[in-house]
């Protein structure tokens, strides 16, 4: 293989050389203008060192750089024997697990683009998918999403091959139209053994301007698009990465949000190959905690309402723990914030802070970080939405270090962060290298750089509109650039409430802010065209059910427990303590619990757990209009 040196304008950080000007095109990372080339290069390199875990049967099993290429290569050489060719889509819909990223990588590296669909979608959605990306093969998990595919499969014509990852329950199952990932292999073994060469060929024939993968928008405004991103974007991405959030050879981490989306798909699938990471692979969603502690991660991203959930759980820990160790508990947690608002300040920390706070550190901190599963923790992340300040300072307290991110599929996942000496809570932090934001009139974030999406698969006519005249993204997100360059995101360009008053109001930072309660899970706060605001709430179902067993408050379900008066009352103390930090025209008049648990299958809920604000308010108009009948 080539590898290009001859690249102006290089730095090097934590291992990885590569431009330091974002606005050049190609864009090299180590040499190297591809992903696929790059992941060529760690495999041959990192051989039979540990490139993931996955569980069986109870027991973490490794997986060696080796293996990682060895299976990508069956699976691209398979998929060429079935008739796939360079520019050609594949989906893949299954929860995350090795052989998502050897599909991934193995298709990329023979030319093809990739299609995450959430193993949460309908059949419908599915069918949707498939059609719009031009799919020509489908992996799927298991029997369950199988089903899925053959509800639809009359409708979805282009599609020339299903491939199944696992047997299970299958064993007896036969269709024309469907193989399993075995057979797959052996297709490629056969390829494999007639041409030795064509999968290296095709790596090193991969141009950095054409599209590796597609990532669908959410679809609250409409029918998802598939976001289109190149090899240089990724590149891109993984410069900027090494940049702010450097990752080290050998850093453990954690995949359990869905790799579909481009947040995790940079962390578990990208940087890891880039920075020669170990990626586990947690058993679902549900074991994410568990695993967590099983592993105890050097780096770990996740969304807001995981570390939301992560302090729920010390909550209702105190809760249960004795007088004594609750005020110590509280006295650390105040010298502890102490010396990280002096921190963040840029101010000295006198002697005797820092004192008190080791020894607050060996006493409790140290404790809850390895209860947790982060006493190894070098670095957390958070992305994919706003997060509380508060909620940072207080992980900060104890010892946790979160630095958050904002991007989007359209910036190929960034677009700014916040990083070791550049850290101010309340905002996304600078934008990155040779990037350049700005703020329309409106208050919309709109950005211009090198990792700026190709456009929207098959709709120029969207792609258009999603880019100003003189060439600029929006974002569609409204914020603020302070003095000192640092970027603070006030909610989304469409949620602006505007009151019956005439008062523009951005609702997420009131949203977050009662999300930092142990009791509230999520908010949307509602009042387009209304005389006062008002507020659906979705309860923290674990901690509220704590609270009403603790008061001897009696329920039998989650729609008893939140009809409890005592429950609704526990809601508006949070509400109304909340409400101090406002203006009254900001205040929250009036609040409705959702009397149903929501989850990742629920319509009302994207894959990375944000309420969709409009759905939302669709589906629960009952209880909004109740709160202006009065």
């Amino acid at each position: 293989m080539n590898v290009i040196t001859d690249i102006p304008e290089q730095v090097t950080i934590k291992g990885l050389t590569f431009n330091k000007d974002l606005t050049r095109a190609p864009f090299y990372v180590d040499g190297f203008d591809t992903l696929p080339k790059m992941f060529m290069d760690r495999c041959r390199a990192l051989t039979t060192q540990t490139a993931h875990r996955e569980k069986d049967f109870g027991i973490w099993l490794e997986h060696s750089w080796t293996d990682y290429f060895e299976r990508a290569r069956l699976i691209g050489l398979g998929l060429y024997d079935l008739g796939m060719r360079r520019g050609d889509v594949v989906s893949i819909l299954s929860e995350d697990n090795k052989e998502w990223i050897y599909t991934d990588m193995g298709v990329q590296c023979m030319g093809g683009i990739v299609s995450g669909v959430y193993t949460t979608d309908s059949a419908a959605q599915l069918e949707y998918l498939v059609n719009d990306s031009t799919s020509s093969y489908l992996f799927v998990e298991n029997d369950e999403q199988l089903d899925k595919y053959l509800s639809v499969k009359a409708k979805m014509p282009g599609l020339k091959k299903v491939i199944v990852y696992d047997r299970t329950g299958l064993h007896d199952f036969s269709d024309a139209d469907v193989i399993f990932i075995d057979d797959l292999y052996k297709m490629g073994e056969a390829v494999f053994a007639a041409n030795a060469s064509l999968f290296e060929d095709e790596i090193t024939n991969g141009k950095p301007d054409e599209t590796a993968i597609l990532v669908y928008t959410s679809g609250t405004t409409g029918m998802p698009k598939g976001v289109e991103i190149t090899h240089s974007n990724i590149m891109a991405t993984i410069g900027v990465g090494q940049q702010k959030l450097p990752v080290e050879p050998g850093d453990e981490q954690v995949c359990f949000l869905p790799l579909c989306h481009i947040l995790e798909r940079v962390v578990s699938v990208v940087q890891p190959i880039a920075g020669r990471t170990i990626v586990n692979f947690a058993e679902s969603p549900e074991t994410v905690f568990e695993n967590i502690q099983e592993v105890s991660p050097s780096i770990f991203t996740g969304v807001p309402r995981v570390w939301e959930k992560i302090y729920s759980r010390v909550s209702i820990l105190l809760q249960d723990a004795t007088p004594t160790a609750r005020w110590l508990f509280d006295q650390a947690l105040k010298t502890g914030k102490a010396k990280a608002e002096l921190e963040l300040a840029g101010k000295p920390v006198p002697a005797s802070l820092n004192m008190r706070y080791q020894m607050y550190d060996l006493l409790v901190f140290r404790n809850v970080r390895r209860m947790l599963g982060f006493d190894k923790l070098r670095r957390g992340t958070s992305g994919a939405a706003p997060i509380s300040a508060e909620l940072l300072l207080w992980f900060r307290a104890v010892g946790v270090k979160i630095f958050e991110g904002y991007g989007m599929s359209e910036s190929a996942g960034i677009i700014t962060v916040t990083n070791p000496g550049e850290d101010k809570l309340g905002t996304v932090g600078k934008p990155i290298e040779s990037g350049h934001l700005r703020i329309a009139d409106d208050g919309e974030v709109q950005y211009k750089v090198g990792n700026v999406f190709k456009g929207y698969w098959n709709k120029p006519e969207k792609t258009a509109e999603t880019f100003t005249e003189d060439g600029w993204l929006r974002t569609g997100d409204v914020g603020l650039i302070d003095n000192e360059g640092f970027l603070r995101i006030t909610g989304r360009l469409k949620d602006i409430i505007i009151t019956a008053g005439g008062k523009n109001i951005t609702p997420a930072e009131i949203e977050n802010r009662l999300k930092f309660s142990p009791y509230i899970a999520d908010a949307v706060v509602v009042g387009d065209r209304r005389k006062f605001l008002s507020c659906l709430v979705m309860i923290d179902q674990e901690n509220v059910e704590k609270f009403a067993q603790d008061k001897r408050v009696p329920f039998s379900n989650f729609k008893s427990l939140c009809a409890a008066d005592e429950v609704r009352d526990l809601i508006g103390s949070v509400v109304e303590e909340v409400n101090k930090d406002f203006a009254r025209v900001e205040q929250i008049k009036k609040f409705r619990l959702i009397d149903t648990l929501l989850t990742a299958e629920d319509e009302e809920l994207t894959a990375t757990m944000k309420l969709k604000r409009a759905t939302v308010e669709k589906k629960h108009k009952v209880l909004i209009d109740d709160m202006y009948a009065e």
